[in-house]
């Protein structure tokens, strides 16, 4: 194992009913005039924007409120919400939804703490983040992990750039998690949470760092339960198991836990920011239209990882190392495909691609050539277009 540092600082309150004891979270942050900050019409239908609302005000906090968070979160919305962060003097952001509020919670964080820098510099690492607000969340997605995670995206619409930007400032001070929240989400968005917690398990797996024996161990199990649970929550939305499973393992799938002591990947990540900052495509459905074109590319560079991932999470258990790794990506696409989650460009509902539009998909993966992305495999604008082409069907 190699040498790592691990702080995870978010306070993590889970369970039934726990969302009505945000206020006290506030206060025991100092938070006194609160900026909430939601999605679509969801979180008012359900009632329960009104409820915090309630529990602020009879806690004596002031509030405000933000709207409109879309998937693939954008930075207008987020400049905008900085502007009346500011005019309200808010000194607390709380974030009442899934992975894209709650980046986009972080972005207002950021941009309403520095108010003379335009808050996309911070994203494209044109300024350095050196301080910002505290940020809570309430979760009602399991997916992204954001809840726990030292990372956020954004989306910038006008340029179609999709950036993560990563730093300790980016995490929550407290996590409420009420896994009865996510009962009424429709099948496609499980399914989407479902692969998108995988692949931030996956994406620290598959690395060229060996002997990391306790982080695998984490890493598998982790993958065997959202396997398992993925399917029954999509059969039945109200089993409070398989949707308290998911919810944990979503926020431990990107705290960090899961990759310890290795270098990581990401490198589908990349792949799929560009999908969804061209397409406008749901985040979990872009990685699991790339990751088995991904895999089927990069599996040779360490074919015994891909071995090891068909036996410890698979059981697949005959076959030399070839066809043990070979059968593992098989195994992860289809069951990708179980979820009805795509496995290529034409299931993404993009259609087949021009090579003109790969080779831009692949130019800008790489920042112009600027850059390369990966561990297990390390990717240049070649490789990334070549996989581009591979799920281009």
């Amino acid at each position: 194992m190699n040498s790592f540092t691990f702080c995870s600082p978010t306070e993590v309150i889970f369970g039934k009913g726990t969302e009505l004891k945000a206020a006290d979270e506030i206060i025991k942050h100092s938070g006194t005039r609160v900026l909430i900050v939601y999605g679509g019409r969801s979180a008012v239908k359900s009632g329960l924007l009104d409820k915090i609302k309630n529990s602020l005000k009879n806690a004596g906090l002031e509030y405000i409120s933000v709207g409109g968070v879309k998937p693939n979160p954008r930075v207008s919305l987020v400049r905008e919400a900085v502007k009346k962060a500011i005019e309200f003097k808010a000194d607390f952001i709380l974030a009442v939804g899934g992975g894209s509020v709650i980046d986009t919670a972080k972005g207002i964080a950021h941009g309403t703490a520095n108010p003379e820098t335009d808050v996309w510099k911070f994203w494209i690492h044109e300024a350095e983040l050196k301080k910002s607000m505290p940020v809570g969340a309430i979760l009602t997605i399991s997916a992204a992990g954001s809840e726990t995670s030292d990372s956020a995206v954004l989306t910038n619409e006008e340029t179609h750039e999709k950036r993560g930007l990563g730093t300790p400032l980016n995490r929550p001070k407290f996590a409420i998690m009420d896994p009865e929240l996510t009962y009424t989400l429709p099948h496609f968005q499980i399914a989407c949470g479902v692969v998108d917690i995988m692949m931030h398990t996956l994406d620290r797996y598959f690395t060229s760092t060996k002997g990391n024996e306790l982080t695998d161990e984490i890493a598998e199990s982790l993958l065997r339960v959202v396997i398992g649970n993925g399917k029954k929550a999509l059969e039945n939305p109200h089993d409070y198991g398989a949707m308290s499973e998911l919810m944990w393992c979503g926020s431990l799938s990107h705290n960090g836990l899961t990759g310890l002591g290795a270098e990581k990947d990401f490198s589908t990540h990349q792949l799929g920011h560009e999908l969804s900052g061209k397409f406008d495509v749901a985040h979990g459905a872009s990685l699991s239209a790339v990751w088995g074109s991904w895999a089927f590319y990069s599996y040779k560079e360490h074919p015994e990882r891909f071995e090891q991932f068909g036996k410890n999470v698979w059981g697949i258990n005959k076959g030399s190392t070839e066809e043990t790794a070979k059968a593992a990506i098989e195994k992860t696409v289809s069951y990708f495909s179980s979820l009805s989650m795509p496995t290529c460009f034409t299931e993404l509902k993009i259609g087949v691609q021009s090579d003109d539009t790969l080779r831009d998909l692949a130019n800008r993966c790489m920042f112009g050539g600027k850059r390369k992305v990966g561990n297990f495999k390390v990717l240049d604008t070649e490789d990334a277009y070549r996989i581009y082409k591979m799920a281009n069907r």
